[in-house]
């Protein structure tokens, strides 16, 4: 068996379950690296990552670098003696970094790869309606997430599931995955696989502005899945035109009404009970909705004191 030295890297919450499993089971976690404090909130206070207040609960050695080429940082990362790095939800690592370790440094990445590469697996993997997902390790190399596979796990999507919730199946099925990694690694029986490079590999592409707006034009089950694959962040949107109102929106919740009828797309159909807006062959049957400088809120609430317009629609 080898005696591992290990460096772990990541931020969001997604990476905690990993390094509090490896904590967990005993292994030597010498370094963690994370990233730099943020302002956050109204009082711009310093925030630290999900990962760094988990490291420090546990008196881990934390390093918080700005730059990772710079010598200062990899000096420190040297002195660390680590021989297995592993990384989640973290940055590209430059190759002085990633080829440190003797026995290498492997990352979990939320998708069944090569599909998904890239900085939004779970949100893409939902927006394009997929009915299966997973988790893989793989060791890193130049590119992103391309380097030779070590493990995979899959697991369903329920068709009604939004990223929220499917995000924390992957956190967890994730852990348990790069234990399962480590293990094989240290008992010197890992192998590994080449990713295959097809020409319709999806792509996990970086969530902005303009690829979370709804198209109301849409197919009706596309306008369903992009807004539960943006749930609860960072939220499908849409412009709500209320008589001289045009309000920036945000969709979190929503179901699907196939149906046939009269209505120009994008109307909005409401009632004391239910506001649905017309789009190709039925609804979509708005759940939670957040108005501009509101708070998130179910459709009744709003429609206790909101009133549409006859001429109400989403652009």
């Amino acid at each position: 068996m080898k005696d591992l030295r290990i460096v772990f890297m990541g931020t969001p919450d997604f990476a905690v379950d990993t390094l509090k499993t490896l904590v967990e089971n005993n292994y030597n976690v010498v370094g963690v690296i994370t990233a730099p404090d943020k302002p956050a909130g109204r009082g711009r206070k310093l925030h630290e990552s999900a990962v760094k207040q988990y490291a420090v609960s546990q008196n881990l050695n934390v390093l918080q670098p700005t730059n990772l080429k710079s010598e200062d940082f990899l000096n420190e990362l040297k002195a660390l003696e680590a021989n297995l790095q592993i990384v989640v939800a973290f940055r590209m690592l430059p190759k002085v970094v990633w080829q440190m370790p003797e026995y290498g440094t492997f990352n979990l990445h939320a998708s069944l790869l090569p599909n998904y590469r890239g900085a939004a697996p779970i949100n893409w993997a939902i927006i394009n309606g997929e009915t299966t997902t997973g988790v893989s390790t793989f060791f890193i190399n130049e590119d992103i997430d391309t380097g030779d596979m070590i493990l995979q796990e899959s697991i369903a999507i329920d068709p009604e599931e939004n990223v929220g919730s499917l995000h924390d199946k992957l956190m967890t099925i994730g852990s348990a995955l790069v234990l399962k990694t480590v293990k094989q690694i240290e008992s010197d029986s890992v192998t590994t696989t080449p990713q295959k490079d097809t020409a319709d590999i999806k792509t996990a592409y970086k969530l902005n502005r303009d690829n979370c707006k709804i198209n109301w034009e849409a197919p009706i089950d596309d306008i369903y899945n992009l807004i539960r694959g943006l749930s609860p962040y960072p939220g499908a949107w849409c412009t709500l035109v209320n008589g001289e109102e045009h309000l920036d929106v945000k969709i979190y919740a929503s179901s699907k009404e196939p149906a046939e009828h009269d209505y120009t797309i994008g109307s909005v159909i409401a009632s004391k009970k239910e506001l649905k807006v017309a789009v190709l062959n039925g609804y979509i049957n708005i759940k939670e909705i957040k108005l501009p400088g509101k708070r998130a809120m179910d459709i009744k609430s709003l429609l206790n004191g909101y009133e549409f317009n006859v001429n109400a629609k989403m652009l």
